[in-house]
């Protein structure tokens, strides 16, 4: 049988102190609970003023959390440059695709892509460009009159202090817009390769045929400098007076006649040309190996389709009742 805590029959000094009691519990509770707002809460002692020692505090100490890979300083740094022009926005999109759907350690290296332009000339490109900035901000746009072979390169390397001189990254890679690089295999390519006065990339002449007035040179379908490299660039008077004619071929002079660039890494034959059909095999044009870094001069998008099927490159699709694709 309940018991009522009073009832019609208690006398009035029992019922007083009933109520005064419970207005004395709600007080302490009060007065006790670190929260000011009024609701009652229930304050945990600290190991300080208790013996107790809790369950998640000891489990804390004995497998402290592992630092997630945006915490953790990578071993290297790496500014990746597409030399590009304005009006190949489906290009663009295409590589921003391939480029985030690749995984790579990023504990091991940090790398940053941006899209090379010299000035907009264009109204429409000025608008579209403008979007593309809002939308995913990876865009330079070089003060040069937009060019292949008339200094353009030049003004991308040469202006790099500038922008990024209070933060430099270890390494800095030129690559053409028909290049396809696979993140993985290059940075560790590059990890164990030196910081200071590196050139990397498909040396030509690769082989004993030369056809080039200064070799030797790193080819221009993507190669990589070193920092170093990058800050003489942009100050040494040689390459500001001197840089119309082929890139990658006047690069390649500017240290050959300097003595810079000592440590030189040809990556044939993981670097090479899409060979397609009909193109003979050379020792810079050659089939699809599994062990490939990049792949240049994929001009068509039958072309960049047959790249990324010999890649396998989207296996990972799921199958969905939306879309058929055998």
């Amino acid at each position: 049988m309940q018991i009522p805590l009073f009832s019609r029959s208690s006398s009035p000094s029992t019922l007083t102190l009933v109520l005064f009691s419970l207005a004395l519990i709600g007080l302490v509770f009060f007065a006790v609970s670190p929260n000011n707002s009024g609701i009652l809460t229930c304050s945990r002692p600290t190991p300080s003023s208790s013996n107790v020692t809790f369950l998640e505090t000891s489990v804390a100490a004995s497998t402290p959390e592992t630092p997630s890979p945006s915490t953790v300083k990578p071993e290297f740094r790496l500014l990746l440059g597409v030399v590009t022009v304005p009006q190949m926005y489906e290009r663009r999109h295409m590589l921003r695709n391939i480029f985030s759907l690749q995984t790579y350690d990023r504990t091991v290296a940090q790398i940053d892509i941006r899209y090379v332009f010299c000035n907009l000339t264009d109204e429409e490109h000025k608008v579209f460009i403008a979007l593309e900035i809002l939308r995913y901000d990876d865009i330079i746009i070089l003060n040069c009159k937009e060019n292949m072979n008339d200094g353009k390169t030049y003004a991308f390397l040469s202006s790099l202090p500038a922008f990024y001189g209070d933060q430099p990254y270890d390494f800095v890679m030129k690559a053409d817009d028909d290049s396809y690089i696979i993140l993985d295999k290059l940075v560790e390519s590059l990890r164990d390769k030196p910081r200071e006065d590196m050139y990397y990339g498909l040396q030509i002449p690769c082989d004993s045929e030369n056809f080039f007035p200064f070799p030797p040179f790193m080819e221009g379908m993507g190669y990589v400098l070193s920092w170093d490299l990058i800050q003489w660039i942009s100050t040494a008077d040689m390459p500001r007076t001197d840089n119309i004619g082929l890139e990658d071929m006047w690069t390649g002079r500017w240290f050959n006649m300097a003595g810079k660039a000592k440590n030189r890494f040809d990556m044939a034959p993981r670097f090479y040309d899409y060979k397609g059909k009909d193109m003979k095999t050379n020792c810079f044009r050659h089939e699809f190996i599994p062990d490939s870094i990049l792949v240049h001069r994929l001009k068509k998008n039958y072309q960049w389709a047959d790249t990324l099927k010999y890649f396998n490159f989207t296996s990972g699709l799921m199958p969905s009742k939306l879309y058929h694709i055998h």
